[in-house]
């Protein structure tokens, strides 16, 4: 796997990561992905180089107890990783290091694909050390997401 990435496989679909450079999307093709979810404020994403380009979802999010991730921005993201997981295909969820909004994010599909809130931050956790989904203002949010989700059937 790329060095500059240091992603992690969480399940069959999906990976969670460091953000990608344009060289690192040769890998995230090699894996299969066909969907960058790219949950960073700034800077903008890098482009894929190839043609055609990978799609990439910018979710502009804040990694900030203070600006909380928006339960949209973790709805838009799962419906449209959903769709592209029925296709057969791959997500990356990423942030700058891929330990919290990332791994909110990969939590979320996680919850859509039946897991409980608990199951999906403990399987990001075992899969992704790292990550930290634990950190209050990160598992509030999953918590929420989750309660969301599951009160309006996906």
């Amino acid at each position: 796997m790329s060095s500059n990435l240091k992603l992690s496989q969480i399940t069959d679909t999906l990976f969670i990561g460091r953000t990608p450079k344009a060289g690192d999307f040769a890998t995230l093709r090699d894996l299969g992905v066909d969907l960058v979810i790219n949950m960073r404020i700034w800077p903008r994403p890098k482009p894929d180089p190839h043609d055609p380009p990978m799609p990439i979802l910018w979710l502009r999010t804040f990694d900030s107890p203070i600006f909380p991730i928006p339960i949209e921005a973790l709805e838009k993201g799962t419906k449209e990783a959903l769709e592209v997981i029925k296709k057969g295909g791959n997500i990356y969820a990423h942030c700058q290091f891929g330990r919290h909004r990332g791994a909110a994010m990969g939590a979320a599909i996680l919850i859509a694909q039946g897991h409980t809130a608990d199951e999906a931050m403990a399987l990001i956790k075992e899969k992704r050390p790292n990550a930290d989904p634990y950190i209050w203002y990160i598992k509030s949010r999953i918590l929420k997401f989750a309660d969301s989700w599951n009160n309006s059937s996906g």
